[in-house]
């Protein structure tokens, strides 16, 4: 498959007569956008800017989507199977709305949702601290019940970032990047001199609320699968689930995830890129046992030298990633697992809930257990009523004054598993 992503700059949003893009300003008609979001689960919609350097703190936030466009497809489809049909995604060419997203957040659905501070100490521990983000506030009903709530919320946010990328679909891209995998034995043969390389993407697929989507299908009932990098790179996987907000992937995090497009940087130069093994983080053993199985399998039928391993959330889904990594160590394939650490604030516990001498090349985003205080902001989009009950919060964590006292893991994005973020360690 060969996908042509088109980016188009935007430099700042604003409030307008209309929803369009023009000379890299995203303008926004607040009525407009609303009145996409009838859901009868919802009290009351509401629709806010928040920009980079803004004294700003949203939350509790949900998922944050990119708005972007397949070109010549006549419905302009992306998030197929969910907002569109299920066409095969991957090729062609696709626009985004660079520098932009759509941020879901509204009345607290679990306890795992996430902070974005738009500037500040806490800014610097997110991405999306640098994006000019339109803000979707969806406050729910009292008497509908969670999980329904959070696929409100969540087709609310892909409908909105839906309809914003069309508004990329006619403009000319400021610059154009090219992804291509080929066929199996075309790509293998490609290069025979560079060490075959895979990626296995292990999704959030833990339980209600715990969901992600490949194709609108819960992660949780497939088997491990194979996928075409640039099928990831065009919207085929979205984000569901409401784990902790530091090591969430948004649907962000996986349209651009970072590993696909280093494994792409250096494909032809140092590898050869073979392609992308999707499996499930499950609950029970049996299901462990089934999906790393198959994921050894795989990573042995595509003829791989290497594998990288990324997870999603900790704890339980810590032993998926054990498995995975000394089933395909078993196949005689080099891996290296990409995690984060819970190791207490002080840095002394065990980093993951699961270990095996065979996991010796290990990439960490960072403790997610390290303090951090955030000072308060002078705007609030969302509410801070539940600071004190979320993943990383505690009694007194939110103060008189609206600063917090918390965990980094309240940060959406703080110690993402992808790498998507600026902390990790080294061994000397």
């Amino acid at each position: 498959m060969r996908l042509e992503i088109g980016e188009i700059n935007i430099k700042d949003v604003k409030f307008g007569e209309k929803c369009e893009v023009k000379d890299g300003i995203l303008y926004i008609n607040k009525e407009e956008i609303i009145g996409l979001v009838d859901d009868e689960h919802f009290e009351s919609v509401d629709l806010e800017l928040a920009k980079p350097g803004e004294e700003i703190r949203i939350t509790p936030v949900k998922d944050v989507i990119e708005p972007r466009v397949k070109i010549g497809d006549e419905n302009g489809s992306i998030f197929p199977g969910v907002i569109n049909h299920v066409n095969t995604v991957g090729s062609g060419r696709t626009h985004v709305l660079k520098g932009a997203a759509i941020v879901t957040c509204g009345k607290i659905v679990g306890f795992q949702e996430g902070i974005i501070d738009m500037t500040g100490p806490g800014a610097e521990y997110t991405p999306f601290s640098k994006l000019n983000n339109v803000v979707l506030i969806c406050n729910q009903k009292d008497s509908v019940e969670s999980h329904t709530v959070e696929k409100a919320v969540r087709l609310a946010g892909l409908t909105v970032a839906d309809y914003i990328g069309k508004l990329g679909k006619d403009l000319e891209p400021d610059t154009i990047e090219t992804y291509e995998t080929k066929p199996l034995f075309e790509q293998a043969n490609e290069y025979p001199e560079l060490p075959k390389v895979g990626y296995v993407y292990m999704l959030q697929t833990q339980g209600l609320m715990h969901d992600t989507y490949v194709y609108g299908a819960d992660a949780k009932h497939i088997i491990p699968t194979i996928l075409y990098p640039t099928e990831v790179m065009d919207g085929a996987i979205l984000s569901g689930n409401c784990v902790s907000a530091c090591d969430k992937n948004t649907t962000y995090h996986h349209l651009n995830n970072p590993v696909i497009k280093h494994l792409y940087k250096q494909h032809g130069k140092e590898i050869n890129f073979m392609g992308v093994v999707i499996t499930n983080e499950t609950v029970f053993l049996q299901d462990k046992e089934r999906s790393s199985d198959f994921v050894a399998k795989l990573t042995e039928y595509l003829g791989l030298d290497g594998v990288i391993i990324t997870q999603e959330g900790f704890g339980n889904p810590d032993t998926d990633l054990i498995m995975n990594c000394k089933k395909v160590e078993d196949k005689g394939i080099d891996t290296v697992i990409v995690t984060d650490e819970y190791a207490g604030r002080d840095g002394s516990s065990q980093s993951l809930a699961d270990a095996d001498v065979k996991a010796n090349a290990v990439v960490t985003g960072g403790n997610a257990n390290e303090l951090i205080e955030l000072p308060p902001m002078k705007k609030i989009i969302g509410m801070l009523d539940y600071v004190d009950k979320i993943a990383g919060g505690f009694e007194g964590s939110l103060r008189e004054d609206g600063s917090i006292l918390a965990e980094i893991q309240v940060i959406t994005g703080a110690t993402n598993e992808l790498g998507f973020n600026k902390l990790t360690a080294r061994t000397f």
